[in-house]
């Protein structure tokens, strides 16, 4: 493993926070704490913690010794000196004479003792960082420890690898009992560098903070090195497959001899809705709580995931006991999707994930009896999904939180494969990890995040680069969607999509295969679609009885047959899902008040509106729903300047009047159309309508 100090880059941080008023050691406690916090082999997602004790004045300007420490909801590899909060150290080193002391009284002390009341907690393992006597202190999930430790032999690997340096603690859940244990085994072994806690983690001590950091650097590769030379006797006569997974040298482990896969297998794009679909949960009224996908492949997940013995390795659990918080004790495996025989691929994957539920129900039950207050079940539904042949997928609330699990999985492939390697990979047992599952703590948290409106959907929106596209865009991101923007100009869907975090597609809605390609790109991204905004088009003019026929034909092509194209693609994935979705088309006025010269745009779009009804009646036993927008003189990509100026002469009027040409006087924005789409999103029971936003126009109101 590198070691990444820099003399350069950690007198600039001491420079830059020194500044701001903060203590050199703390800017050094900062800078280390990020250097451990960016590499995803030693801290991924909130696991591990760092420490540094140093002196404040109080406001009497006394000197007090204090610990400043990791805060919960920091992240390590962008953390600022706020993220480690200071604590008055006494006080807390007291606590070590008690027997017990329960995680809310251990939270309770902590807060009391904050120099700053309105800092974040202290981690949960401050008290193991008081109890000791070191300046700084590192604590990390290292990838190459976890290997090491999560076999039987673990502790024996340990001590021949370390002897002496680090002290051993037997695997006990964090908090107070935790910070007992280390202090006992410190006191044992006073001299050493740090400590391996088994099944857990690694902590170095240092008088500085390069000295913390070196050790952990130096601690972590004698592990990886360990890991290297590792070698199991191979079943004689194995060919090499490509992708073989680091560590195995010229030999092969049988856990890894591969399953055979169908001749062909099914696409992502294509596997990634089913899945989507099977894991979304049902709720009142015929709605779901979906979630959103995130894809991983490469060499060592597919050696991983096509493992003959992936049902054991993969499903004893996660390889440090923080995991399960994020991504359940275990992942769902499903079979190797053939892509001649989905319809078989599907059910048996139902089947997979109606065991893997129903498993999940029989463990709570198992042990949530151990609690006097008894608690509360969590859902049933994977974080995880293994899919031999291609690879694997994070389940989460977001695309955030997907690809925190698919991060966290990926993890686990590499500590696991390692693991394998040497000998075979074993986990705390499951009453452990239920415990941190449910850890009071944890289970506090419950119902206190508030989901916005269109949380775990994804939405389409096409011609999204501009105009009503882009204000629907933004509209559906501040309700919580996850965004796709199609534009055939890439430039302009990158523009609106990347502030909104959402994919950018460039699409030319006329081309069939590109849609398709479009919504493909969405469903590798997400796992599918729930909302479509067909909204592309752009205005064609001309007296019915004297417009060339190309225009007319030019004008269906993008304002009717390109709407059919999104409709029918998007209606594939929500078939796939099962799970309903919903199609909203930009039909405009003009199939309920033809406008004089305006036939060519007109027509088209009364074929869109009768479109969009067809989709109502045909698909809402689906749970698909179907509707339009009728907008009018939105200015736009279609309603341009000079198109504004030409309507305005045709109704013998001035530009001003005609915008705002309605019962209301006023002008109607894109902001007005995107708030529109949004409504009907959020309208569970209504399909085949059409919503008028265009201040009053009782000519184009629906018959």
């Amino acid at each position: 493993m590198d070691n990444r100090w820099s003399e350069q880059e950690a007198e600039a941080a001491v420079e830059r926070w020194t500044k701001q008023g903060v203590g050199m050691d703390v800017a050094l406690r900062t800078y280390t704490t990020r250097l451990l916090g960016s590499d995803p082999q030693l801290v991924m997602h909130g696991g591990g913690n760092t420490s540094v004790k140093t002196t404040l004045r109080d406001r009497f300007g006394e000197a007090i010794e204090v610990m400043c420490v990791k805060g919960s909801g920091w992240d390590m590899a962008s953390i600022e000196p706020p993220g480690l909060p200071a604590v008055r150290l006494a006080p807390l080193r007291r606590l070590a004479v008690l027997e017990t002391l329960s995680d809310e009284e251990m939270v309770a002390e902590q807060r009391a003792n904050l120099i700053d009341p309105a800092s974040p907690n202290p981690s949960v393992e401050a008290l193991l960082h008081a109890f000791l006597p070191h300046t700084y202190i590192d604590h990390t999930h290292a990838d190459a420890v976890l290997a090491l430790t999560d076999q039987p032999n673990g502790e024996l690997l340990c001590r021949q690898l370390w002897g002496e340096r680090m002290a051993l603690v037997p695997y006990v859940m964090p908090g107070f009992a935790l910070a007992k244990a280390a202090l006992a085994a410190f006191e044992r072994q006073p001299d050493v560098e740090g400590m391996v806690l088994l099944q857990h983690g690694v902590f170095t001590f240092g008088d500085t903070a390069r000295q913390a950091y070196d050790r952990m650097i130096a601690a972590v590769t004698a592990a990886e090195d360990r890991i290297a030379g590792a070698r199991r006797v191979s079943v004689a006569g194995v060919t090499l497959p490509k992708g073989l997974p680091k560590g195995l040298g010229q030999q092969r482990a049988k856990s890894f001899q591969p399953v055979k896969l169908p001749a062909r297998l099914a696409s992502v794009a294509t596997v990634a809705p089913i899945l989507r679909g099977l894991a979304a949960l049902p709720e009142e009224q015929g709605e779901y709580r979906r979630f959103i996908l995130d894809f991983r492949a490469g060499a060592e997940i597919e050696a991983y995931v096509n493992g003959q013995e992936l049902q054991r390795y993969a499903t004893q659990g996660t390889a440090t006991p923080d995991h399960v918080i994020r991504i359940k004790p275990k992942p769902l495996i499903v079979p190797a999707p053939d892509a001649g025989d989905l319809a078989g691929f599907t059910a048996a994957s139902q089947a997979a994930m109606a065991e893997y539920q129903a498993d999940y129900k029989a463990y709570f039950a198992r042990h949530e009896q151990r609690y006097p207050g008894r608690k509360k079940m969590l859902d049933p539904a994977p974080r995880v999904i293994l899919v031999p042949g291609l690879g694997l997928f994070g389940l989460g609330a977001s695309r955030a939180e997907a690809a925190i699990a698919a991060d966290l999985a990926e993890a686990n492939v590499r500590v696991i494969t390692a693991a394998e390697v040497m000998d075979s990979y074993q986990v705390i047992p499951e009453a452990d990890i239920f415990d941190i599952e449910y850890w009071s703590l944890e289970q506090a948290k419950l119902g206190k995040a508030v989901e916005r409106p269109l949380a775990r959907q994804v939405v389409l929106i096409t011609g999204g680069g501009s105009g009503i596209g882009a204000a629907t865009a933004a509209a559906f991101r501040a309700e919580g969607a996850e965004v796709a923007v199609a534009d055939r100009n890439a430039g302009s869907a990158a523009a609106v999509a990347t502030p909104l975090n959402g994919l950018a597609i460039a699409c030319d809605v006329t081309d069939g295969k590109a849609v398709d390609a479009a919504f493909a790109r969405v469903a590798e991204t997400y796992g599918g679609v729930d909302i479509v905004v067909s909204n592309a088009g752009a205005a064609f003019t001309g007296r019915i009885g004297e417009v060339d026929e190309k225009v007319l034909r030019d004008s269906f092509d993008l304002n009717f047959w390109a709407h059919q194209a999104v409709a029918r693609a998007a209606l594939r994935i929500f078939r796939a899902q099962a799970t309903g979705g919903c199609l909203l088309f930009n039909a405009s006025k003009q199939p309920l008040d033809p406008g004089p010269e305006f036939g060519p745009y007109g027509i088209a779009k009364a074929a869109t509106l009768a479109l969009m009804r067809q989709y109502a009646v045909d698909y809402g036993g689906d749970g698909v729903r179907s509707c339009a927008v009728n907008a009018d003189r939105i200015r736009s990509g279609l309603l341009t300047a000079g198109l504004i100026a030409a309507r305005a002469q045709a109704r013998g009027v001035s530009e001003d009047a005609y915008m705002a040409g309605n019962l209301l006087r006023r002008e109607v924005t894109a902001a007005d159309v995107a708030r529109a789409f949004v409504q009907l999103a959020l309208s569970p029971k209504t399909t085949g309508a059409v919503l008028t936003v265009d201040g009053g126009n009782i000519a184009a109101a629906p018959r």
